[in-house]
């Protein structure tokens, strides 16, 4: 059983990671080359955009000064699309991990389909709760302090977790409204915002990366789900 775990999630985690990779270069990429340009003191860095994929930003070959940057970037192109494939396949592997231990844990039949609905889950978990708070960042975009904002995460979504289980498996109108009330917590007490906003990228490039970030998450997941829970099904047949 463990074997084919880690099989299932390795194979669901490549293929959406290479999937979500190809998408990214006709959405996301194209806006962070643009807010790239606008950039003028720092240069960008790797980072996990609050979508459930990474996207590597490049430093070198987008005109920065590598003396004041003091930091090694991809070069733009096929460079940075090989690291930033790399990176989701990566997390596209630890994503299909949770997905599967939680087919596993949950002991009923699993199916594409129903893989889709739990890949909405962590899709609403890990990219739709925690956006409403803190969206997804263009490169060069004025953000509060990382740790702040990192610890909001993970608040939040950890928050999400537990609500949305209080509320699917959980029998009780008192533990429903409680983990209604658990979702809802993070975003009564508020996420770490700067106290400034603005920055060298324009507000509708902002804004057109932070939606189509969302819009990509979420076929990232319904990928994922759809793939490992095809994949589950025939794994448990075969057993």
């Amino acid at each position: 059983m463990l074997k084919n775990i880690f099989i299932v999630a390795l194979l669901a985690g490549f293929v959406s990671g290479v999937g979500i990779s190809l998408v990214q270069e006709v959405t996301t990429t194209p806006l962070i080359l643009q807010a790239e340009t606008h950039e003028q003191a720092e240069a960008p860095k790797a980072s996990l955009h609050l979508a459930g994929f990474v996207q590597v930003h490049g430093t070198e070959a987008d005109g920065h000064d590598q003396s004041t940057a003091g930091e090694w970037g991809p070069a733009n192109g096929l460079e940075r699309f090989a690291y930033t494939t790399l990176a989701n396949i990566v997390v596209g592997v630890g994503f299909a991990l949770l997905l599967v231990a939680s087919y596993v844990i949950y002991g009923g039949q699993m199916s594409g389909r129903l893989g889709v609905i739990w890949g909405m889950a962590g899709y609403a978990i890990f990219v739709l709760l925690p956006s409403l708070g803190l969206s997804p960042e263009a490169p060069g975009s004025l953000a509060a302090e990382l740790t702040a904002r990192q610890g909001w995460w993970l608040a939040a979504a950890g928050a999400t977790a537990l609500g949305l289980w209080l509320m699917v498996f959980c029998d009780g109108w008192l533990l429903r409204i409680a983990g209604i009330i658990v979702l809802a917590a993070p975003h009564i007490l508020g996420a770490p915002h700067p106290v400034e906003m603005g920055g060298p990228v324009p507000a509708e490039l902002a804004a057109r990366f932070a939606a189509a970030s969302i819009v990509t998450a979420a076929i990232f997941w319904a990928m994922l789900g759809w793939l490992s829970g095809t994949l589950y099904q025939r794994t448990a047949a075969e057993t």
